[in-house]
């Protein structure tokens, strides 16, 4: 059962080119990770964080901190009652309830980056991530894959977290959460990191390259600099003869 959700071109002429440049002043993009409990996603994002720029949005849960995680670096812990009143004062991008606890996406510093034109990414759940899509259509939302299901449970038991009552429950929810990876833009297998890494990174590179995002380098590109081409001009006249035009 799914779980339910909170929930023939024109030429380019410098003048047409002029209207594509975008790029100062142009919002942020939006990426979204996700995938099943212990696919990885922590190790994928903290090493896609090393290699580009992003802003990391912090996600919010009433879960309490597993060993080593840190308050306000892994999540904001924080208890139920404080988690619902936010949701009251419509605090959160998204939010939903996972294996029992509520996890959500802080609206305003998310809307603050990308109003400072830095790309975001968040890193959450399958339920949160649909909600964003319905919220944002404009978001590319990238799901993570284990290589199957079995791979998934000796990563989990390996973890050694959770009981086999809870690990179960996060199998149940991950093969409900594949089954509906067609309605992400992306996904990426992480059975090698680093192969996972890279196509992560590949996905970012190809969606900050969309021609509606290029508008500065199109413009750039049909600048003259009449000082170096008439310098130019000047070494063809001297090997051809003319004018060099």
């Amino acid at each position: 059962k799914a779980p339910s959700y909170h929930a023939t071109p024109p030429s380019l002429t410098p003048r047409s080119c002029g209207i594509l440049s975008r790029v100062k002043g142009m919002r942020g993009r939006l990426f979204v990770m996700t995938g099943a409990s212990g696919v990885g996603k922590g190790t994928v994002r903290a090493k896609v964080l090393e290699r580009t720029r992003l802003f990391y949005s912090i996600s919010m849960t009433t879960r309490p901190p597993r060993p080593g995680e840190v308050d306000g670096v892994d999540y904001y812990f924080v208890d139920r009652p404080t988690f619902e009143a936010l949701v009251r004062e419509d605090g959160f991008l998204e939010y939903a309830e996972y294996v029992g606890h509520l996890y959500g996406t802080p609206r305003a510093p998310v809307e603050r980056a990308l109003s400072r034109g830095e790309d975001v990414l968040l890193e959450i759940e399958v339920q949160g991530a649909l909600q964003v899509k319905r919220a944002v259509p404009e978001a590319v939302l990238i799901f993570l894959l284990p290589p199957s299901l079995s791979e998934l449970k000796r990563r989990l038991v390996y973890r050694g977290k959770d009981s086999p009552e809870k690990i179960q429950k996060r199998l149940e929810q991950a093969e409900w959460e594949i089954r509906n990876a067609h309605l992400f833009d992306y996904v990426v297998v992480n059975d090698v990191l680093e192969e996972a890494v890279a196509d992560f990174l590949a996905i970012l590179t190809a969606e900050r390259r969309r021609s509606g995002r290029m508008g500065e380098a199109l413009e750039m590109a049909l600048r003259r600099d009449l000082a170096l081409e008439a310098e130019l001009d000047e070494i063809l006249r001297r090997r051809y003869g003319g004018t060099g035009h």
